[in-house]
């Protein structure tokens, strides 16, 4: 499964900076995303940063890994704690994936 983890910029370097997040520390590739200051938090796959994210997105996303984790190991008491944000709103389609609308 291929899974992008959000970290926090600590060291920024230019085109890389050092990270944290739950797989520890690690140097990031900033090539997509540009430089970015410390603080920034950052979605990544693979050793490269693919979005720059909000502090409330990294929180989301780390609640939702900890939930799959959990049902992993058999434990679904919390999870719907763990998805609330998605809970609390109609889901909807990406624009790339909704239908066209037909001409006349």
């Amino acid at each position: 499964m291929c899974i992008a983890i959000p970290m926090q910029v600590v060291e920024p370097l230019g085109d890389t900076a050092w990270c944290t997040g739950r797989e520890g520390r690690k140097l990031i590739d900033l090539a997509l995303v540009g430089p970015q200051p410390e603080g920034a938090w950052l979605l990544t796959f693979l050793g490269a940063a693919r979005e720059v994210i909000t502090a409330r997105a990294a929180t989301d996303i780390d609640r939702a890994l900890d939930a799959l984790a959990a049902v992993l190991a058999g434990d679904t008491a919390g999870i719907d704690e763990a998805f609330a944000d998605l809970i609390s709103r109609t889901p909807e389609l990406p624009e790339h994936l909704r239908p066209k609308e037909s001409l006349p």
